[in-house]
């Protein structure tokens, strides 16, 4: 698509289950040419993807159903710039500390992450983080039952901790992850990021 005399990016958000209309509309706010992604034939010509948040559980066991695991998988190991935000995340890790307990995982960033890290629903919480790649000003970010990494392997770039050292956003090559939800904030600079991620791979 062409905007402003020049060529939009497709993004992708994967919209089986969980918060992919906000990451729609957040996009769609910075001028992003956007699809929601539910079937095989929707990844065709996607300059990156945005997997949601939601339940992971659920949004991995219709990526299998739908027939879309296996090719998202191959298209992110090909050079495909994905982001996975709470849920998402869970489902780039290698490995979660329930891998026993049925979650399927794309399995495509040198993690692990552990679900529900910080409780049920009821201890959701805001806080600012500090994420330098973003600019000094602090970030606001949401966790819903956020998830965590509790580790990092080879080539991983710790991007946010909590005070407390627990590891929320991560990325590894064009691949990135957060335990919150961007989205849901009024601060457009991770879907900048994102997207300014998505055009290095472009040029």
């Amino acid at each position: 698509m062409i905007h402003n005399g020049q060529e939009r990016p497709l993004i992708g958000v994967l919209a089986l289950q969980g918060d992919f209309e906000a990451h729609l509309k957040a996009l769609s706010k910075l001028g992003v040419a956007t699809r929601a992604v539910k079937l095989p034939e929707h990844l065709t010509d996607l300059d990156g993807i945005i997997i949601p948040g939601g339940e992971s559980t659920t949004i991995g066991k219709l990526m299998i159903d739908y027939g879309l695991d296996r090719p998202l998988k191959a298209l992110i190991e090909q050079g495909l710039p994905v982001w996975g935000t709470c849920a998402g995340l869970i489902l780039l890790a290698k490995k979660t500390d329930n891998a026993l307990e049925g979650q399927p995982l794309l399995a495509v960033m040198n993690i692990t992450v552990r679900r529900n890290a910080f409780g049920s629903q009821r201890e959701s919480f805001e806080t600012d983080l500090s994420i330098p790649v973003l600019g000094e000003a602090p970030f606001h970010a949401f966790f819903i039952r956020g998830p965590a990494v509790s580790e990092v392997g080879p080539g991983v770039e710790v991007l946010a901790t909590l005070d407390d050292g627990t590891i929320v956003a991560v990325r590894e090559g064009n691949r990135l992850g957060t335990a919150f939800h961007p989205e849901v904030s009024r601060d457009p600079r991770f879907h900048h990021y994102f997207l300014r991620l998505v055009q290095s791979v472009r040029k």
